[in-house]
């Protein structure tokens, strides 16, 4: 598991194996959003396996799978409620980390300017610039 650091609040990875919760509770977070949809891989773990963990470690879980129908407004409103309703550190997780960061991104648009936007999740290590259109819209 590869931790990628968007700012205080939020963080991302690739997938994520069901016994990576316990550090991830340890690490200090309080949440896990899962953004990859079952059944992409098949070494991939169901999404119900880390959501049992994640109970058991007495982290919050939700699932917000991002597949080939793209990104729609009901994805970004979910993404945001979790970011703004989460008493502690969120973690984010997809196959790569670039569909969590979109979400991520796009949930902050109205909220931080665009280039700020894009300037973390470059920090991060992914490119949102392609974004800039639509984070600079409420």
């Amino acid at each position: 598991m590869e931790l990628k650091r968007i700012n205080d609040h939020v963080s991302v990875s690739g997938q994520i194996q069901p016994e990576d919760v316990k550090t991830l509770k340890d690490l200090g977070f309080t949440a896990i959003v899962n953004n990859r949809p079952d059944g992409e891989a098949p070494d991939q773990p169901a999404g119900a396996e880390i959501e049992a963990a994640a109970k058991t470690a007495g982290l919050a879980y939700h699932a917000i799978p991002l597949g080939r129908d793209g990104v729609n407004p009901e994805m970004v409103a979910q993404t945001k409620a979790v970011l703004e309703g989460s008493d502690g550190k969120v973690f984010c997780f997809c196959r790569s980390g670039t569909r969590s960061t979109t979400l991520w991104a796009l949930s902050q648009a109205g909220d931080a300017p665009a280039s700020q936007i894009i300037a973390q999740a470059a920090e991060a290590g992914y490119d949102m610039s392609h974004l800039a259109g639509y984070l600079g819209q409420n």
